[in-house]
């Protein structure tokens, strides 16, 4: 709460040789309460992104990081894993509930971040939740019985969980701009590459894929029911389809090809580094902290 302050400062104005009256001046000055940093906990910090994430959270306004959580490297600087000049005095500790709890005697507005696993995810947020802290979780093929029963808990709790199938905005607007072409198109196909090899299809082509096919389109339907693995694996019952190409040396990329007659219409996302996912996370820190339920997908927030 902000309070109001207000100080009188005498001042004296001459109105005859030998008279002299005082006249209060009144200032007022409104003080605001200091702000509190988000305290986050990076849970997967010696990942490349756990590591990234360490230096964006460092450098962002209005939050700190607090502790780091990962099974490797335990014991040492997460700023001196993370190339920092200077340490920052935060050992990597192999246990989420000791971090936790020494947290949460500060009092103070905290989120946990979540780079783990699909199957260690909904104890991990139980066990944010239990110590008063939100929750932003970016974890590749999260079960959707998972996510529904986190949705219940979390609203229960009235705590604030947001699973972001993705953390890049581009990626994120990738397929804002492929829902909005696929009211135009009969024709549409999925390409992705990466460097090396990993699960397939990737969490951005099947997200794709997912919304593509909640519209009521039908695509493809020359060779809807072909089965030739050349032309790539089926998602979904709407007709779409991804390709995946792995090669050393290429940018992880998706694209989206859209036709109709006489015309190509292409949608293509390159990620070079893993830092174009901090602006969303660093966002998505921001917002979790006023949600009282689960959230899915950073796209409500832009």
């Amino acid at each position: 709460m902000a309070t109001l302050r207000i100080q009188i400062h005498p001042t004296t104005h001459k109105t005859h040789p030998h008279q002299k009256t005082y006249t209060p001046l009144i200032s007022c000055s409104v003080q605001q309460p200091p702000q509190t940093n988000i305290k986050v906990v990076i849970n997967g910090a010696a990942k490349e992104i756990g590591m990234a994430a360490v230096l964006a959270v460092t450098k962002s306004r209005g939050m700190e990081l607090a502790g780091a959580v990962d099974s490797h490297l335990v014991g040492q600087d997460i700023g001196k894993v993370c190339g920092m000049e200077e340490a920052l005095e935060i050992p990597i500790i192999n246990d989420l509930t000791m971090v936790l709890g020494s947290i949460s005697q500060s009092k103070a507005t905290s989120v946990v971040v979540d780079f783990t696993d699909p199957s260690t995810v909904y104890d991990n947020v139980k066990q944010a939740t239990a110590f008063g802290m939100n929750s932003v979780v970016y974890v590749p093929r999260i079960k959707p019985e998972t996510i529904a029963a986190l949705s219940g808990f979390c609203e229960k709790a009235s705590m604030g969980c947001l699973v972001a199938p993705t953390l890049s905005i581009g990626s994120i607007l990738l397929q804002q701009a492929a829902i909005s072409a696929s009211f135009h198109y009969n024709n549409v196909e999925i390409v992705e590459s990466k460097a090396n090899t990993g699960a397939f299809p990737s969490q951005d082509s099947v997200q794709i894929a997912n919304n593509l096919s909640n519209l009521g389109q039908l695509y493809n339907r020359d060779d809807l029911e072909t089965d030739v693995p050349a032309r790539g694996q089926r998602l979904g019952e709407d007709g779409i389809r991804v390709h995946s190409l792995v090669l050393p040396g290429l940018v992880s990329s998706t694209s989206v090809h859209f036709s109709g007659p006489g015309e190509v219409y292409s949608i293509k996302h390159d990620i070079t580094s893993v830092e174009c996912l901090m602006p969303g996370l660093i966002l998505a820190i921001r917002k979790v902290v006023r949600l009282k339920n689960l959230v899915y997908g950073l796209e409500k927030f832009l």
